[in-house]
């Protein structure tokens, strides 16, 4: 059973395509897709579980405040000229988030954020490594994180 019928007729139209056609080349197309979609069909995540999937709203108008807030404090510093003021640099946040997609979903958070970027997810001792543009309190961004971000996901994944 083909896990993605339309990829692999796809793929063997494509390798007739680019090899012309003859009865080899459509056996060998229809190999090489075939074995194509169960790969596919290997790369393909688990469905997210979303018990409370009613806090998203929450979560959503935080993020969409944080981020108007955080434009707002990025466009100051760069429009007052703050820039010998701040200082920017590297942190880790322990997390105690397990959930593959809540940790994309985060990713995306503080990626989103102005001013802020995730750059490397330890899965090993569950860190990750965030640039902040203004670094004032590592232990204030840590606590944000944690507090405003992972325990709302962690209610909604877990």
């Amino acid at each position: 059973m083909l896990p993605y019928p339309l990829l692999s007729a796809s793929l063997v139209l494509t390798w007739l395509a680019l090899n012309g056609f003859t009865l080899g080349h459509l056996i060998l197309g229809c190999i090489v897709s075939v074995f194509a979609s169960w790969g596919m069909a290997s790369l393909r995540p688990a469905k997210p579980r979303l018990p409370k999937w009613y806090l998203l709203p929450k979560l959503l108008g935080i993020v969409l405040y944080d981020i108007v807030r955080s434009n707002i404090a990025v466009a100051s510093i760069l429009l007052t000229g703050r820039r010998g003021r701040f200082k920017s640099g590297f942190m880790t946040v322990p997390l105690d988030l397990e959930d593959p997609t809540a940790l994309a979903v985060l990713s995306v958070i503080i990626t989103s954020t102005p001013g802020t970027a995730w750059l490397e997810y330890n899965s090993l001792n569950r860190t990750v490594l965030i640039h902040a543009l203004d670094l004032v309190d590592e232990e204030a961004w840590r606590v944000l994180i944690k507090t405003r971000y992972e325990a709302l996901l962690m209610e909604i994944f877990e």
